[in-house]
C-alpha cells in the first residue's frame, strides 16, 4: 500500500498554514468555541458549513463569516446525535461547498448532577451528543473524504484525562471516550488518507460554558456543597483564563498540512493543567 500522506517539508510556510479550495464543517459553530473554529478555518481560506441545531443561528454566523473573509459558508441544521440529521445535513453541506476535507466535531454538552442522582436519560443523553455525535460525524465525514483525505478534528476536553469536577460522571466518560475513537479512528482512516486528531482544550468562558458553570455553582449551593470559584483554568500556567481563539487555532493547526506526520494525538490545549 503507498503511503497517502505525502511529504510537504519543502513547502513555504504560508501554504502549510493555508485551506484555500478546501471545505470544512464545524460542529454546534453557531456560537462559542464552535464559531471560533469556523471563524480560523475560514480566514485561512476553507468554504465553511456552520452546523448547529438552531438553523437561525447557524444561517447568521455562516452570513457573518463569508461576508468577513470573502469565503463560501453555508448554515446547516443539524442535530449530531440523530443519524438521519448528520447524514442529511452532511450531503447538504457538501452540495452547497462542493467537497469536504475538514470536519471540526465541537458539539457537546456537560449538565453536572450527583451520579447517585442522575437518571438515566441524562447520562444516555450526554454519551447520545458527546460520544455517538463524534462516532456519526466521523463516520460521514470519513466516507465523503474516501479517494480525496481529509482531516478530522475532535473537540475533547481535559476531562478525558483527568476528573473535571464533582457530578461530571457522564461528561467525563464520554470524553474518554472521544479519545479512545480519536486514536481507533486513526487507525482506521489512515489507509483511506485521513488523519484524525484530537483537540482537549480546559474550560474556557463561552455562552455555554458560562451557563454550566454557574448552574453547577447554584446546584452545589443548593445541596449545601461549598465549591470554589468556578475559575476552573486556576491550574493555568501562562498567568490567565484561556480563550475561544486559543483553542480554535490549535484546532486550526490540527486541520492544516503543518500537522501532516501527525494522526492518532490528542493535543492538549490547557494552559498546562493536566501536567
Amino acid at each position: 500500500m503507498s503511503f497517502p500522506f505525502p511529504d510537504v517539508s519543502n513547502r513555504p510556510i504560508t501554504e502549510l498554514l493555508s485551506l484555500a479550495g478546501r471545505s470544512a464543517l464545524v460542529t454546534g459553530a453557531a456560537q462559542g468555541l464552535g464559531y471560533a473554529i469556523a471563524e480560523r478555518l475560514a480566514e485561512a481560506g476553507a468554504n465553511v458549513a456552520v452546523a448547529d441545531l438552531k438553523a437561525d443561528a447557524a444561517a447568521a454566523a455562516a452570513a457573518k463569516l463569508a461576508d468577513k473573509y470573502g469565503v463560501k459558508a453555508v448554515g446547516i441544521a443539524m442535530d449530531v446525535s440523530d443519524e438521519a440529521s448528520v447524514i442529511a445535513g452532511t450531503d447538504d453541506a457538501i452540495a452547497a461547498l462542493g467537497g469536504l476535507n475538514v470536519w471540526a466535531n465541537n458539539a457537546g454538552l456537560f449538565p453536572a448532577m450527583p451520579t447517585t442522582e442522575m437518571p438515566l436519560e441524562v447520562w444516555e443523553q450526554v454519551f447520545s451528543v458527546n460520544s455517538r455525535g463524534v462516532f456519526l460525524g466521523s463516520r460521514e465525514a470519513a466516507k465523503r473524504m474516501t479517494g480525496t483525505g481529509g482531516v478530522i478534528v475532535n473537540i475533547v476536553s481535559t476531562a478525558g484525562f483527568q476528573v473535571a469536577g464533582p457530578g461530571m460522571a457522564a461528561y467525563i466518560a464520554s470524553k474518554h471516550a472521544v479519545v479512545g475513537m480519536t486514536k481507533s479512528m486513526a487507525n482506521d482512516f489512515a489507509p483511506l488518507g485521513i488523519r484524525v486528531l484530537g483537540v482537549a482544550p480546559s474550560y474556557v468562558p463561552t455562552e455555554g460554558n458560562i451557563a454550566m458553570a454557574q448552574e453547577m455553582m447554584a446546584q452545589a449551593a443548593a445541596a449545601g456543597i461549598e465549591l470554589p470559584p468556578m475559575d476552573v483554568m486556576n491550574q493555568s500556567l501562562i498567568g490567565r483564563t484561556g480563550t475561544p481563539d486559543d483553542i480554535a487555532r490549535v484546532a486550526l493547526f490540527a486541520a492544516s498540512d503543518l500537522s501532516m506526520i501527525m494522526t492518532g494525538s490528542v493535543l492538549l490545549a490547557d494552559a498546562g493543567e493536566t501536567i
